[in-house]
């Protein structure tokens, strides 16, 4: 690494584009954004971003927000409030907040941007990374932004390559031999195929590096023309495709894995079947995402609580644990748990089962309840005897049952089936 491209991650600020309901998650997202909703037993889905950027040496961060932000906003200031300004060091939270006229909230995630330039100004900074706030993966952006700044690029674009028929739900790029986009399509009907291998694809991953005087003077630009979506992907990559250089960052360069051989990792749980899969996952023997990894490790907001305890040593009342990860504060009383992922605070009662079951924070599973195939919300009460997973009919008639067959089960559904509501 030449001087002149050292230490770049010190000269760069990370600019979180966390706003985003994610529909498609359903009830989980009726209280909260997507990037806040829970994953991996005590994290939360942008910790992952938020994570990168600092084990990459970013000090400088920002996270715009919009869709019922509170529980987002209170992670971050809970979880992420060592930044010391004094060190050149922060952490801003920029909720959507009609900066511009009363009547404007953000319009697209370039708008986010554009809203808060004279905050981005106040960094001092010469690059910029744009993050999406709702993905699972390890990356280190310092290879990209010195893969930037080596190729004199307007803008650099992390791509993951997925087969050629999956791409349509991305953002796919046309590249030559030289990483240079030549095209960008949002999700298009027919995507173009790579140049060594038309059988994959290069989607976007919603990672753009720009230097932030380009960018700002782009973003002006784009707030200027009516006709504009105010999107990164829909408005701004396209005219820097056009008119400028953009490049292609692939993300297997600067993927970081627990082993040489591991795959380069990246999930968007951005349904209930692709939560409660990534979820379960973890349980593994030798799971795909390293949440052990002391090297780049994954912080968040840890709570103070006690240790998992197990309890009871009876036939058919024994609690137990089998290829399950169980978070602290949790107490299995006499429940057999396989499979699951149970987060902060679970409790489960004496003669229970949970079988591939994702268990979010603070949730009680009372005696006699079998659970197979579930995803429970954040402080749901599970009834005396209610069984799950077994009979996708009758669970239909109460609860969101996924085309896989997971089930999702929220306070509201149970009140709903318990005639409360």
């Amino acid at each position: 690494m030449t001087p002149s491209t050292s230490r770049l991650s010190s000269r760069t600020m990370a600019f979180i584009l966390a706003g985003g309901r994610g529909s498609r998650l359903k009830e989980l997202t009726d209280n909260r954004a997507k990037p806040a909703v829970y994953f991996g037993g005590k994290t939360r889905i942008i910790d992952f971003a938020l994570s990168n950027a600092l084990n990459s040496g970013i000090r400088k961060m920002a996270v715009a927000t919009q869709y019922k932000a509170h529980s987002l906003i209170r992670h971050c200031q809970r979880g992420w409030n060592f930044f010391r300004a004094e060190r050149n060091e922060y952490l801003d939270i920029l909720p959507a907040s009609q900066r511009v006229d009363e009547n404007h909230w953000y319009m697209g995630t370039a708008d986010a941007v554009y809203q808060n330039i004279d905050i981005v100004d106040s960094y001092d900074i010469d690059y910029v990374v744009i993050l999406a706030g709702d993905h699972i993966y390890k990356m280190d952006y310092e290879v990209m932004i010195r893969e930037h700044v080596e190729n004199a690029a307007d803008v650099t674009v992390g791509c993951l390559t997925v087969p050629r028929a999956d791409a349509h739900a991305f953002g796919v790029m046309t590249v030559d031999h030289s990483g240079r986009i030549t095209d960008f399509v949002e999700k298009p009907r027919n995507p173009p195929g790579l140049p060594e291998d038309p059988t994959h694809s290069l989607a976007s991953m919603g990672i753009y590096v720009f230097r932030w005087k380009f960018l700002r003077q782009l973003l002006m630009d784009d707030a200027h023309d009516k006709a504009s979506s105010h999107d990164f992907g829909g408005d701004i990559i396209p005219t820097v495709v056009k008119n400028g250089k953009a490049m292609a960052h692939r993300f297997e360069e600067s993927c970081v894995r627990h082993r040489p051989d591991a795959v380069a990792y990246w999930r968007d749980v951005g349904t209930v079947d692709a939560f409660w899969k990534a979820n379960i996952d973890l349980t593994d023997f030798d799971p795909e995402l390293d949440l052990w990894d002391r090297n780049w490790p994954i912080w968040t907001y840890s709570e103070s609580v006690p240790p998992a305890k197990f309890i009871h040593n009876e036939e058919s009342r024994r609690g137990t644990a089998l290829s399950s990860l169980v978070s602290g504060g949790c107490i299995i009383s006499g429940t057999e748990v396989r499979n699951s992922l149970l987060f902060t605070g679970v409790h489960s009662n004496s003669w229970s089962s949970l079988d591939q079951a994702v268990v979010l924070p603070y949730a009680t599973i009372q005696r006699h309840a079998r659970l197979t195939r579930v995803v429970i919300d954040r402080g749901v009460e599970i009834p005396e005897g209610l069984v799950v997973g077994e009979d996708p009919d009758e669970d239909r008639k109460w609860f969101r049952v996924t085309e896989n067959g997971v089930t999702l089960i929220t306070q509201s559904m149970l009140d709903r089936r318990e005639g409360r509501t």
